[in-house]
C-alpha cells in the first residue's frame, strides 16, 4: 500500500457504519432540527432566496456566443459549458440514426454531503440552494454543488462553503467517493465526483444549511420538488442500510451473471457518436430564441438571464435546455424468495462514457414516441399505466436546475408480483445487495435509477 493510499475499511467499521445509518433512517426523535422547525426553516428559506429568472434573446446572452464557423453556443471564457450538434448511430431504441444539440462540460463538479453525528446518530448538512432552472427556485441540495468552474471562481464570485472538506478530506473520513454519469440523451460524457465525508464538531451549519436525520431526508424526498437532482444521486452512494433486504443471501443471479450481463450489453450495443457544428444539426432550426426540433420534440436551448440574493454570483444570464413534455421513470419492485428485486434495463445514450448504464425498467418522455405505432413505444410502459394507480411511491421530482429549464419527471415505483415476464436481454431482475455493490463503481447505474434507489430506501 502506497503512503498515501488511506486502508480499506474493516468490516467491523462497515457494520457500525451501517447501523448507525439505520438508526440515523428510524430515528423517532427530533434531531437537530425538529420537523417543524425544518418545515418553518424551508419556507424562510424560500422567502430569503427570491430569484428573477426570464427568457431573453440569445443576442442578451452576457459572456456567451454563438461561433460563427460552427454556430456552437459558448461561453467567452472558454470554460462552464457548450452546447455543439452531435450525430448519432445507435441500435438501441426505434430510431437507429439521428442529430442533436448536445451540452458538452468536460469538467468533473463535485457534489458532496457532509456526515455528522449528533448525539450518536449520523445527521447529513443540506444545503437549500435555488437554481434557475428549477419550476420552484429553491430546491434541498447537498452540502457542495459546484462545477470545477465554479469552486476555481472563473466567475468571479465568492468561494464556495465546506469546499475543502472534500477537497481535502481527513483521512478515514471518506464514506463514498464515485464518477457518476448524469443525463445521456442531454450531456456528452457528463461525470460527477459523488462523495459523502465524515466531519467533525468544527463543522457547523451555516446560513442557507441544516443538518437533517436520514428520516427527514427521506421523508422530504415523498414530496414533489424538494430534494433537488443532485441531493437524490449522492444519497444514493450511501451504503445501503436495510439489513433486512441488503444482508440476506437470495439473489436471482449471482453477481458474477449481474456483470457480465452489462458486459455484454456494453460489447454488443453499437452506439457511434460524431460532434458536428450546432448550425449543421439536421431537424433543428435557431430563430433569435430558441434552437428547437423542427417537429416541437424532445427539448430546446433558451436563454435566460438570472439574479439571485443566495448565490455565488449575484446576477448572470446562460443557455438552459427545456424539455418539451414531463418524463417518466418507473421501477418494478418484486420479491424472489422472499428478496426484493428490482428491474433494470441496460440502456444506450448517446452521451454516456461507457456507452450502457443500467436505468430504471421505463425511462421516457411519452410525448416523444406519439407519432410512433404502439411496438415502438418502450417495453412495460403500458403496464406502468395500467398499474400506476396502485403505486407506492409517484412523486414529481425536477432534474438538474443549473442546466435543465423546468425539467420535470414523474418517479415511479410499482410492486409487481411474478408474472411480469423479462421481455428481451436488455432487462434483468437485480437484488438491493446487488446495486448497493454496484453502485460502488462509476457508470452502472444512469441517474434517473439513482433517484429511484434512494426512493425505494426511502419507504
Amino acid at each position: 500500500m502506497s503512503p498515501t493510499t488511506a486502508p480499506s475499511p474493516s468490516r467491523g467499521q462497515q457494520a457500525a457504519t451501517l447501523a448507525a445509518l439505520a438508526a440515523s433512517a428510524a430515528a423517532v426523535a427530533d434531531g437537530v432540527m425538529s420537523d417543524v422547525e425544518l418545515a418553518a426553516w424551508l419556507e424562510e428559506r424560500r422567502r430569503t432566496q427570491p430569484q428573477r429568472v426570464e427568457q431573453v434573446p440569445f443576442a442578451e446572452l452576457d459572456g456567451w456566443r454563438f461561433e460563427q464557423r460552427t454556430g456552437d453556443l459558448r461561453h467567452a471564457s472558454g470554460r462552464f459549458f457548450s452546447v455543439h450538434g452531435l450525430r448519432v448511430r445507435s441500435d438501441f431504441g426505434p430510431v437507429p440514426a439521428w442529430e442533436q444539440p448536445i451540452i458538452d462540460q468536460p469538467e468533473i463538479g463535485i457534489l458532496g454531503i457532509a456526515l455528522r453525528e449528533f448525539d450518536g446518530i449520523p445527521h447529513l448538512l443540506m444545503q437549500a440552494k435555488s437554481e434557475p432552472g428549477n419550476i420552484n427556485g429553491m430546491q434541498l441540495s447537498p452540502t457542495v454543488q459546484a462545477t470545477k468552474s465554479n469552486y476555481l471562481r472563473v466567475h468571479g464570485g465568492s468561494a464556495v462553503k465546506y469546499l475543502d472538506c472534500f477537497r481535502r478530506p481527513a483521512p478515514g473520513s471518506v464514506v463514498a467517493d464515485v464518477l457518476q454519469s448524469e443525463q445521456g440523451s442531454w450531456f456528452l460524457h457528463k461525470r460527477n465526483r459523488n462523495m459523502i465525508v465524515r466531519v467533525g464538531p468544527e463543522v457547523e451549519a451555516g446560513e442557507d444549511f441544516a443538518w437533517l436525520t436520514l428520516r427527514q431526508v427521506n421523508a422530504l424526498l415523498r414530496q414533489d420538488n424538494v430534494v433537488n437532482m443532485d441531493a437524490r444521486t449522492v444519497l444514493s452512494c450511501l451504503p445501503d442500510w436495510r439489513t433486512d433486504v441488503v444482508g440476506v443471501a437470495g439473489s436471482l443471479h449471482t453477481d458474477t451473471e449481474i456483470r457480465s450481463w452489462i458486459t455484454r450489453r456494453r460489447a454488443e450495443h453499437e452506439v457511434s457518436v460524431t460532434p458536428i457544428g450546432l448550425a449543421d444539426t439536421s431537424g433543428w432550426r435557431r430563430d433569435a430564441n430558441t434552437v428547437s426540433h423542427v417537429r416541437g420534440h424532445h427539448f430546446s436551448v433558451v436563454a435566460v438571464d438570472v439574479s439571485s440574493g443566495r448565490r455565488e454570483v449575484a446576477a448572470w444570464s446562460q443557455p438552459l435546455l427545456e424539455p418539451h413534455g414531463t418524463g417518466l421513470a418507473a421501477l418494478f419492485v418484486r420479491r424472489v424468495n422472499g428478496v426484493p428485486h428490482v428491474l433494470l434495463r441496460a440502456r444506450a445514450e448517446a452521451g454516456f462514457l461507457s456507452v450502457v448504464e443500467l436505468g430504471p425498467t421505463v425511462q421516457c418522455t411519452a410525448e416523444n414516441y406519439a407519432h410512433l405505432p404502439p411496438a415502438s413505444w418502450p417495453p412495460y410502459l403500458e403496464e406502468v399505466r395500467a398499474r400506476r394507480a396502485g403505486a407506492v411511491y409517484d412523486v414529481l421530482l425536477s432534474e438538474e436546475g443549473g442546466r435543465f429549464l423546468n425539467a420535470l419527471s414523474h418517479y415511479v415505483i410499482i410492486e409487481v408480483e411474478d408474472e411480469v415476464p423479462v421481455v428481451s436481454d436488455e432487462f434483468e431482475w437485480v437484488s438491493p445487495r446487488q446495486v448497493d455493490e454496484l453502485l460502488r463503481y462509476s457508470h452502472h447505474l444512469n441517474v434517473q435509477a439513482r433517484t429511484l434507489v434512494t426512493a425505494l430506501r426511502s419507504l
